[in-house]
């Protein structure tokens, strides 16, 4: 597996080109860390993005929804452009024009695929859920037939793409270091709250353990 995926005319950065990055690893990170993704498609010529949540297996990426989805019937074997953002701070300067965000981002571009077979689909979306809270999909009732058919499951190679990644201090012009204004970096951090009940819960019913340590 090619460890650095080709620069190419769409992923190529035109500036600040020390905060791209081509290699799997970093690519892999950022979408590891980050579940939710927006995806990019057309419609009869016109744009739209929609939110959704993603997962990573290997070299390809997934996402799913509803079988009545505009979104993903209109994304199958289309062009698609997926991305992943993480705001790590906010970067204050001495200058307006110089305050920032320190972040780390991917963006994705290929033609989705539907999985159609429906053990993989159903393999997939239980790692998909694994994944996110480890040994849920086991204490979960059975699926049922409708279920999978009622839900849609697309894929795309990790074969074009690129992540940006800032991080540091302002970078002000250097006559304004001389200035009495503050700067510096607004750390930003993303914290699971305490888990909330169903009010519906069957007395008795105690938290799963998964539920208890999840941590993003």
């Amino acid at each position: 597996m090619t460890q650095t995926l080709d620069i190419t005319d769409r992923t190529r950065l035109r500036r600040s080109h020390e905060r791209g990055h081509f290699d799997r690893e970093t690519i892999n990170a950022i979408l590891d860390a980050q579940p939710m993704c927006s995806v990019g498609y057309v419609i009869d010529h016109k744009p739209y993005v929609t939110p959704t949540l993603q997962w990573r297996e290997g070299n390809h990426v997934y996402w799913h929804g509803s079988s009545a989805s505009r979104a993903l019937r209109n994304s199958r074997d289309a062009e698609v452009c997926l991305t992943v953002s993480i705001l790590d701070g906010f970067v204050m300067a001495r200058s307006g024009m110089h305050h920032s965000v320190n972040s780390r981002s991917v963006m994705l571009f290929g033609r989705a695929f539907k999985v159609e077979d429906p053990a993989e689909k159903h393999a997939k979306l239980a790692r998909f859920v694994n994944g996110l809270f480890p040994g849920r999909y086991e204490g979960l009732r059975e699926e049922h037939a409708q279920d999978l058919k009622a839900t849609t499951l697309l894929g795309m190679e990790i074969a074009e793409g690129s992540a940006k990644i800032r991080t540091g201090p302002p970078k002000d012009e250097e006559a304004d270091y001389e200035l009495p204004i503050w700067a510096g970096v607004i750390p930003v951090t993303t914290t699971v709250g305490t888990p909330e009940p169903d009010p519906r819960n069957l007395p008795g019913v105690e938290m799963p353990e998964h539920i208890r340590k999840f941590r993003l």
